[in-house]
């Protein structure tokens, strides 16, 4: 069984590892492919190294095969193809009393508080599971995870047919909540500095806008009839999208702040007044999300095979950080852990 261990400070360790049996309640799964995400880069760069337990098994976005359950475990069997919705809540706090326990005030995220997907099994809880459909592969499975967050974004940020939407920011997830806002029906523009990410929106046929290039305020009101966005999706988690998101939407339009700020960013609050403007947070997903995501890429509405731009083996991860570091050509960058079938 293959492993792959951060041991703090941007070193990662290919280790072979016993397996073990799941408890009451767990699933042992081999693992297909995992994706590596901008959480598991932070890992790597130590950023969250007062969160993580070293040795520290990351990944959190996968596919694979049940190959074992515990006691007491039902709905699902070895040979099931599934996917993981990565939360483990504590079912008792004030937030999972209310019904939101994906916003658990204890919530566990599994792959960080917990060891993750990087490796060629993986126990998980049980409850975490959704059957994937046989049409859907394993390879694209592993997106399920990142869609599902732009699936709970586009929800929550109420867009609706014939809507102007802007996304800043067209990373991975960025471009995600661009492609399915516009499978909700609205016009969608993508404001991204990278010249890859920029061509590749251009090629699924989103509209783009280089912020360093073009005035991207003076492009969206010229677009709308000087009206403005209906709905903002800051993605970018830096100072200038803080700043852009606000000066973008029409009046009483929605900003949906998706990136995490590590540092408090100055925010125009005098915009909000003056428009009457609504600001929403927006994070991880709910299981209708998932089951939503599940359904897209079953059906394939979204050209995700166009978004896995790297393939590294298991044994070769510390290939994808570099690949995922160097920034440049790549959107999503995926792990192939051995246990496709």
């Amino acid at each position: 069984m293959t492993i792959v261990m951060y041991e703090g400070n941007k070193r990662l360790r290919v280790d072979e590892g016993g397996r073990r049996e799941p408890q009451a309640g767990e699933v042992r799964i081999r693992v297909a492919y995992a994706g590596i995400c901008g959480t598991d880069l932070h890992i790597y760069h130590g950023h969250m190294d007062a969160r993580v337990e070293l040795p520290h098994i990351m990944g959190h976005e996968m596919s694979g095969i049940v190959s074992a359950v515990g006691e007491g475990v039902t709905g699902c069997a070895p040979g099931d193809r599934v996917t993981v919705r990565p939360l483990d809540a504590c079912g008792e706090c004030p937030a999972c009393l209310d019904g939101y326990a994906h916003v658990c005030h204890r919530l566990r995220f599994l792959g960080i508080e917990t060891e993750g997907a990087f490796q060629s099994e993986w126990i998980v809880p049980a409850q975490t599971l959704h059957r994937l459909p046989d049409a859907l592969s394993l390879k694209h499975a592993a997106m399920i995870e990142p869609l599902a967050v732009a699936c709970h974004d586009v929800r929550l940020g109420e867009v609706q047919p014939g809507e102007y939407v802007v996304v800043l920011g067209g990373g991975p997830i960025g471009m995600l909540i661009a492609l399915v806002a516009r499978q909700a029906g609205a016009r969608v523009l993508v404001s991204e500095i990278n010249p890859f990410r920029l061509r590749m929106a251009s090629e699924l046929g989103l509209d783009v806008v280089n912020p360093q290039e073009q005035d991207a305020e003076a492009l969206v009101l010229r677009e709308t009839g000087g009206r403005g966005a209906d709905a903002v999706f800051e993605v970018t988690s830096s100072a200038a999208g803080a700043e852009l998101m606000t000066r973008l939407p029409r009046t009483r339009g929605r900003i949906v702040v998706v990136g995490i700020f590590n540092h408090k960013p100055q925010i125009d609050l005098h915009r909000f007044f003056w428009r009457e403007l609504k600001l929403c947070g927006a994070r991880v997903y709910e299981r209708e999300d998932f089951e939503a995501a599940i359904r897209l890429a079953a059906e394939g509405a979204l050209p995700l095979e166009r978004l896995i731009t790297h393939t590294y083996p298991l044994a070769q991860a510390e290939l994808g950080f570099k690949q995922m570091e160097s920034g440049g050509d790549a959107m999503k960058v995926m792990l192939a852990c051995g246990g496709e079938q």
